[in-house]
């Protein structure tokens, strides 16, 4: 009958096979181009590209909804109790996404509609379109983007109630 248990000769092959495949392996990783710190370090270049461009992308939207804004409190003065505390979020927002970055380019303002009540609307439509956008670019954004553009995309949601709940001065 034979034996089933580790043999001592056994053991030390074993370890000589695995102390071998870990300095191979090692050796690979370390000093090949294609290893896992040039995959690493093409991840996170291609990981900062990304964020760039998502930030730029989502402050774009949050400064085309502040034009809306500022378009709106000038063509009805009425509204801007209203609309003040809300704009105000959106330049923080639009600022948090920048991150230091370019201002995006200030696009032609927006034409609004001549009655309040329909101008209220048209800007809640914006902030939604806004909140999707952003709620959109999270399968793409890295953790701490994403973070902060489901608190944007929650604050546009947050708007656009505001935006349309009856009773308010506008």
């Amino acid at each position: 009958m034979r034996r089933t248990e580790t043999t001592r000769r056994g053991a030390l092959a074993a370890t000589g096979a695995a102390a071998v495949a870990l300095l191979a392996g090692g050796c690979t990783e370390d000093s090949a181009p294609g290893g896992t710190q040039g995959s690493a370090a093409g991840a996170g270049a291609a990981s900062a590209r990304t964020e760039a461009r998502l930030r730029k992308r989502s402050a774009r939207v949050r400064q085309t909804l502040l034009a809306h804004y500022d378009a709106v409190i000038a063509a009805h003065p009425s509204t801007a109790g209203r609309l003040e505390p809300l704009r105000e979020a959106v330049a923080r927002q639009t600022d948090a996404l920048r991150a230091g970055g370019p201002a995006g380019g200030a696009s032609a303002p927006p034409a609004v509609a001549t009655e309040p009540k329909a101008a209220l609307k048209e800007l809640a439509a914006e902030e939604r379109r806004g909140a999707d956008a952003h709620t959109a670019a999270l399968l793409d954004a890295p953790a701490e983007l994403a973070r902060l553009l489901a608190s944007v995309a929650a604050a546009g949601a947050a708007h656009v109630y505001l935006l349309t709940t009856e009773g308010s001065d506008g």
